[in-house]
């Protein structure tokens, strides 16, 4: 069910809330946290808020949406209420603002806060150079960003490097999670030595390529050469030297990796592009700082500066915008 409140006030919606509530216990009260989404309002909007509905059938919240509109237009808040089969798990309040009412996105938000609950801020799109800095990051315990929906995704992940604070995370680094699953396993296996150097190839603006290579260099103190390609999208291929040779992970279609190591036969991997709904439901498993993803921040400092050119590749792939 869609209700729509054109050119209402935040008391207007809370009251409507609590009508919903009371007339047909359409809205439950056991929500885990608030989940606050602040983006344009445009045609990627529906996307955030269709992850933002998947995820709550695992952590069940109260959704605002943030959509700032055009700046020119009068001063204005266009509401909408989203329960039942449209809002998934939880409730989805959208605030369309207006004019002078598109910057003050907290004052919208602040009274349609859950008590005591806690609060996770998500920038789908381009997000604040500080998020812990920025007026809905402040209201966060958890802030989370995408540095590959930017116009420059490594530019801005560096940006955030050095402005980051516990609670920050960024989606290009939880889409690694598979990568990083299957580099520790191999290094399971025997013979158990140690690696000497190590590198990774990948789109030359993809964040996730660069935060694996930041996370390899400060966990392993070994030498980590990013090499950028244009062979494929995203990461395409991790090697760890060991001196009985190389563990070598290769992806070219951005589904099926392919694992080889001495002394073990060649392994087929799914190591698929992760949705920002796979994404999303991850992060918000935690609201604790994550210390591995500020190591590997850390870590962006270590890299190797003899940075390889362009490298060809096995495969052609059109370019597009780089995610893991």
């Amino acid at each position: 069910m869609i209700i729509d409140l054109p050119s209402t006030t935040t008391s207007q919606l809370n009251k409507k809330l609590v009508e919903l509530r009371e007339r047909g216990g359409a809205i439950a009260l056991g929500r885990v946290l608030t989940l606050v989404i602040a983006a344009e309002d445009d045609e990627q909007l529906e996307d955030a808020i269709d992850a933002a509905n998947e995820a709550s059938r695992e952590h069940p919240s109260r959704v605002i949406v943030v959509a700032k509109g055009a700046r020119t237009a009068a001063p204005r808040i266009d509401g909408q209420i989203r329960v039942g089969g449209d809002a998934g798990a939880s409730e989805v309040i959208v605030l369309r603002l207006y004019g002078a009412l598109a910057s003050q996105g907290q004052s919208a938000v602040v009274p349609l806060l859950l008590p005591d609950a806690p609060i996770v801020t998500w920038w789908p799109g381009g997000g604040p150079k500080a998020p812990a800095k920025d007026p809905l990051g402040e209201l966060a315990q958890r802030r989370i960003t995408d540095s590959a929906a930017e116009k420059n995704p490594i530019r801005a992940l560096l940006t955030r490097a050095k402005s980051y604070v516990d609670g920050d995370t960024d989606l290009a680094w939880t889409r690694l999670t598979n990568w990083r699953a299957q580099l520790v396993s191999a290094l399971d296996l025997p013979p158990y030595e140690r690696v000497t150097a190590a590198s990774v190839t990948g789109e030359a603006d993809s964040p996730s390529t660069e935060l694996l290579a930041g996370w390899l260099a400060e966990y392993l103190r070994v030498p980590v050469k990013r090499v950028k390609t244009t062979s494929a999208q995203g990461i395409v291929a991790v090697s760890l030297e060991r001196p009985s040779g190389a563990i070598e992970i290769y992806r070219p279609d951005g589904r099926t990796g392919t694992l080889t190591q001495p002394g073990q036969p060649t392994r087929r991997i799914s190591l698929h592009r992760r949705d920002n709904r796979d994404c999303l439901i991850e992060e918000l498993r935690r609201l604790d700082p994550d210390e591995i993803y500020e190591a590997a921040l850390l870590g962006l400092a270590k890299l190797s500066a003899a940075r390889k050119k362009p490298a060809a590749g096995r495969t052609a792939a059109a370019k597009t915008k780089a995610k893991a």
